[in-house]
């Protein structure tokens, strides 16, 4: 039987992204299902959706992006997908590499992939700081876990069926990405990552400020640390 995958697109204000993400997600990816996943946009996202007759799920309050990708897993587990992909709503990502971090998924190789912009360094590789901080969590990462993911702020990831389960009851809220990637790990998941290439936001603002930036550092880093600590690890 065929394995079902399904494209999970976390949206808040992109009126001016959304139509171009769909848009390639039906050309380049036509064998997997995907949602958009509307977070309380306060913009024309969910005009924009109904007009390009794209299937949403419409929050009525702001969950943020760990919410978003939360109700994406719980649609996922409801509907019977074998795998599930978070793919952001800003153009970042680029469908043609859906294939790179799916298939080693469903073939049972891991049950997280992570698709890196840093393995082969080409594409879009963010800014001297971000990478600053993605190196930084990258290595509490390993203190933890003891496993190497050189992009784990990537957004675009892979999940199998089971780890969509784990996720449904067991995901960060605000910038969820590391401490997901920690949370897998130690309940058990196999962890790996897969090169991708990615370019900048195609078009309106980012959510994350420099304020935000530093706050995000902090938490994350200690989510990570108390982790270490309290997480249950298994063995699967």
């Amino acid at each position: 039987m065929k394995k079902r995958v399904l494209v999970i697109v976390p949206a808040y204000n992109e009126e001016s992204n959304i139509a171009a993400v769909v848009a390639s997600l039906r050309e380049k990816a036509p064998a997997c299902d995907f949602i958009v996943v509307n977070d309380c946009s306060e913009d024309a996202t969910k005009r924009r959706c109904e007009e390009i007759d794209a299937p949403y799920i419409d929050i009525p309050v702001n969950l943020g992006i760990g919410g978003g990708v939360q109700t994406g897993f719980r649609y996922a587990c409801e509907r019977g997908y074998d795998a599930a992909v978070q793919f952001d709503g800003d153009g970042q990502h680029l469908a043609e590499f859906l294939p790179a971090i799916v298939e080693p998924v469903l073939a049972g190789e891991c049950d997280l992939c992570i698709g890196s912009r840093f393995l082969e360094k080409k594409g879009f590789q963010t800014s001297a700081m971000r990478r600053f901080g993605i190196n930084f969590l990258s290595f509490l990462i390993y203190l933890v876990c003891k496993i190497r993911v050189t992009d784990v702020t990537s957004g675009f990831r892979a999940s199998s069926r089971a780890l969509c389960e784990f996720f449904c009851e067991n995901y960060a809220q605000d910038y969820p990405e590391p401490e997901a990637v920690m949370a897998a790990s130690i309940a058990g998941f196999r962890v790996e990552e897969r090169p991708v290439e990615m370019r900048e936001r195609q078009g309106g603002k980012s959510s994350i400020s420099p304020l935000k930036s530093v706050y995000f550092m902090i938490k994350v880093s200690l989510a990570i640390l108390i982790g270490a600590f309290t997480g249950e690890r298994k063995k699967r």
